[in-house]
């Protein structure tokens, strides 16, 4: 199916390029979540009437996720957790963990935006992820799990 990027897309394209992509992928993620519409006449007309004001809007998501970058930029974010004596954590550390100590810390992040390349934390030490706050805005920081007394 070919359809145009109303977004910048990872591994597909950037804004207004047209695509062939598997039906599937189509309906049932880019064109529910905004991200795509189809490639017809109608919608090639449209998106060539609309390309400023998508093209601002990415702008300034692209800006308001720098400005979050930051000031995240090297921080060091603490997250309490019961642990045993031999340091392994009752439970584990997850990306919904992490993002709710960044926005106590005093920067909104979705859980989504929280890379852990090795899963979910499961003993007490330090940790460096990276927060992909946009495709072109990757930060990173410091996650220290302690043990809960």
């Amino acid at each position: 199916m070919q359809i145009i990027l109303l977004e910048k897309v990872a591994n597909l394209g950037q804004l207004g390029d047209v695509v062939n992509v598997k039906n599937g992928f189509a309906r049932n993620f880019l064109i529910p979540q905004g991200k795509a519409k189809r490639a017809t006449e109608a919608n090639l007309k449209e998106f060539d009437a609309r390309r400023a004001e998508l093209e601002a809007k990415q702008a300034e998501i692209l800006a308001d996720a720098k400005v979050r970058a930051e000031k995240l930029n090297e921080a060091v974010i603490t997250i309490a957790q019961k642990a045993g004596v031999d340091g392994r954590l009752f439970g584990s550390v997850t990306n919904v963990d992490v993002a709710e100590a960044v926005t106590a810390f005093g920067v909104q992040i979705k859980r989504h935006e929280v890379r852990l390349p090795n899963g979910p934390f499961k003993a007490i030490g330090e940790y460096d992820i990276e927060i992909a706050l946009h495709h072109d805005v990757v930060t990173p920081i410091k996650i220290v799990v302690v043990g809960e007394a």
